[in-house]
């Protein structure tokens, strides 16, 4: 989220599955709704999904992701704004210098916290890999508590050694900009963030891009892909890396369809079908 600061992390690991293609964003979709953690639904018929859509590399329908460990780092957290004196402390930036522990996020116009949605699309993600025989990490349990700080996020994804890291957010600028892209650490830092990371960069896009979801019509690169050197969480990454805006949020489409449940396993569903693009070559 570019205007708010924060980053998080998802840390993908060595095998993950794609669900299903992920379509068009809805343009007539109801008000926000608040989204309970992980928008509990039908997870069998979401796994189902998962397994079934596309074919070849998109779907995974010839792939054994069974070996991957998968970290999922939703950006933000829900008491984050209740507790700025947690949040606002300095923490390693990873390039010498330092920067706010972690941000509030952004929303959309009727309130719907970016915290929320990250949330939830990264439980839809882990339901999708779990059904595939992946690992699964989350740096957060739920969306009811404050951080982890940003540095600890991309250490989660250290620790576990992960096949990838995926930073999901979404984003909050001008109404009238739309569509989701992709950011790396550059210029990189470690041999992961070299070669690995701009793959994963890349095969993100293609996935995402797949699935139905448009490019940024906002980032100077008509690619979907940004290359940042602010964002600690990738900066202090020693696996591959990357961040994905999923959308903007001050959209009203794209808004709308963040605020459904519908909406954000079709973001689910694009995340997984890049990640799958990546781990299954």
């Amino acid at each position: 989220m570019r205007s708010s600061g924060g980053t998080f992390t998802i840390a993908l690991a060595r095998g993950v599955a794609v669900t299903a293609g992920l379509g068009m964003l809805l343009t007539g979709c109801s008000p926000a709704e608040p989204a309970a953690d992980g928008d509990v639904g039908d997870e069998r018929a979401a796994t189902q999904r998962s397994a079934s859509a596309g074919s070849g590399r998109d779907s995974g329908s010839d792939s054994d992701v069974g070996d991957s460990v998968v970290v999922l780092d939703p950006g933000h957290n829900g008491r984050n704004a209740a507790n700025p004196d947690r949040i606002g402390r300095e923490v390693p930036n990873g390039r010498g210098d330092r920067k706010q522990c972690n941000s509030t996020g952004t929303s959309t116009a009727d309130g719907y916290g970016e915290h929320a949605f990250n949330f939830a699309v990264a439980q839809h993600v882990k339901r999708m890999l779990v059904g595939r025989g992946v690992d699964v990490v989350l740096t957060r349990p739920d969306d009811n508590g404050v951080g982890p700080c940003v540095d600890e996020r991309a250490a989660i994804g250290n620790r576990n050694e992960a096949d990838a890291v995926v930073s999901i957010h979404a984003d909050g600028t001008s109404a009238d900009a739309s569509g989701f892209h992709v950011i790396y650490s550059a210029p990189p830092l470690n041999d992961a963030q070299q070669t690995a990371a701009p793959r994963l960069a890349r095969d993100m896009v293609a996935g995402m891009s797949a699935a139905g979801l448009a490019k940024s019509d906002y980032i100077a690169s008509e690619e979907g892909i940004d290359a940042r050197d602010d964002l600690a969480g990738l900066n202090l990454s020693t696996v591959p890396a990357v961040l994905v805006e999923c959308g903007n949020m001050r959209n009203t489409k794209e808004a709308a369809a963040m605020s459904t449940s519908e909406g954000r396993r079709r973001y689910a569903d694009a995340i997984t079908r890049g990640l799958l693009r990546y781990l299954d070559r």
